[in-house]
């Protein structure tokens, strides 16, 4: 059964931090581009963060930059999202999805599968 499933989520304060985890089955792993995504509440889905398919490459969205880290291991099918320094504007529900081109892996439309997501809350 093709599944991923998101865990990390959570409450945190401004400036403090989560890990988020995401384990993928039913694919072959290191053949795919893994992307995290976030859809904060009357908004759309944005493209966060994305890793090609053994690691070496990554992309961030502006407004995560320098705060937020991806990273994967392959042998534990799982990818991650480290965020630092969080904002009340990075809440939202956060989304991995796995991807077939690290070229497209931020995009919507390059999603071939998504997970059900975990919400992060940021209080100020």
């Amino acid at each position: 059964q093709q599944q991923l499933v998101e865990s990390g989520g959570g409450l945190v304060q401004s400036g403090g931090s989560l890990r988020l985890s995401c384990t993928v089955s039913g694919f072959s792993f290191n053949n795919y581009a893994m992307g995290w995504f976030r859809q904060a509440p009357g908004k759309e889905r944005e493209g966060v963060s994305c890793i090609s398919s053994l690691g070496g490459r990554t992309d961030y969205a502006d407004s995560v930059k320098g705060r937020f880290t991806i990273s994967r291991d392959n042998a534990k099918n799982t990818a991650y999202l480290q965020m630092n320094s969080l904002k009340p504007e990075d809440t939202g529900v956060y989304y991995c999805a796995i991807s077939g081109a690290f070229s497209r892996c931020m995009s919507t439309g390059g999603v071939n599968r998504w997970g059900k997501g975990t919400p992060v809350t940021v209080s100020s």
